[in-house]
């Protein structure tokens, strides 16, 4: 399959969602929350909604697993070699705190590796994409369209985390790295800022699952970095427990 051939579908589709998404971030929307106490809102399922009836009709024969719809047994995914994974939202707190760094993310899987990945910014009316062996890009707010590709490090290195997830874990494990600085980035803007040069290294030793990572995991490995387990091991998709290993995300030189 040549994946290039789906990425306009794919943005114009994440594109439909980010509308429906972000015209009710303009509203007072009320905040529900899950059995975990994540928080959910009408704009997840709208989003659901619009991608998923959307990839059915673009790919009746690929199978989708989404957020808001991680029902299917195990004994039906184990024969998924090829399916689409999404996020109809990821970063729902920072859609309700209204920091505007929330993301839609559509990725497609194949024998366990992300091969295209779809992210789009929809407050800052920004999309990243990419695609295996085909390159990474971003369209700016103005339209233009550029290159990604991740950078040899300065000495100090710039490192992207999350207020929210600076465990004791992830201090440590950044301490180690030496002089540092942090960059600040919400949802999977983490990976995204590791894809355009703009940090060097994202840790996260603390609790995702697939689709918070696949779509932006598909762009950095695109723009020639990686994403390993602390064991130095990729990142793999489509199994039983859909929570991922604590990984780090890189350029090349880690």
């Amino acid at each position: 399959m040549h994946y290039s051939s789906l990425i306009p579908d794919v943005i114009r589709i994440a594109e439909q969602a980010s509308e429906k998404v972000l015209s009710i971030y303009q509203t007072d929307f009320s905040v529900q929350f899950k059995d975990d106490e994540s928080p959910i809102t009408a704009a997840d399922i709208a989003s659901h909604d619009i991608i998923s009836r959307a990839l059915r009709n673009l790919t009746p024969d690929i199978p989708i697993l989404s957020e808001e719809s991680a029902s299917a047994p195990w004994s039906e995914r184990r024969h998924w070699h090829q399916f689409w994974l999404v996020d109809p939202i990821d970063g729902t707190k920072d859609f309700t705190n209204r920091t505007g760094e929330f993301t839609v993310n559509i990725a497609l899987i194949e024998g366990g590796e992300p091969v295209m990945g779809v992210v789009t910014v929809p407050a800052k009316h920004e999309v990243y994409y990419g695609t295996k062996r085909e390159g990474a890009w971003k369209r700016e707010r103005n339209g233009r369209t550029r290159r990604l590709h991740v950078v040899v490090p300065p000495e100090e290195k710039r490192v992207v985390a999350s207020k929210s997830h600076l465990n004791e874990e992830t201090r440590a494990f950044i301490d180690n790295l030496g002089p540092h600085q942090l960059v600040q980035a919400g949802s999977s803007l983490k990976f995204c800022r590791v894809a355009e040069g703009h940090a060097d290294i994202y840790p996260r030793l603390g609790p995702t699952c697939e689709w918070d990572t696949g779509a932006a995991h598909a762009i950095l490995n695109a723009a020639g970095g990686k994403v390993r387990t602390l064991d130095g091991d990729p990142v793999v998709y489509g199994k039983e427990n859909v929570k991922n290993p604590y990984f780090v995300a890189s350029g090349s030189w880690y």
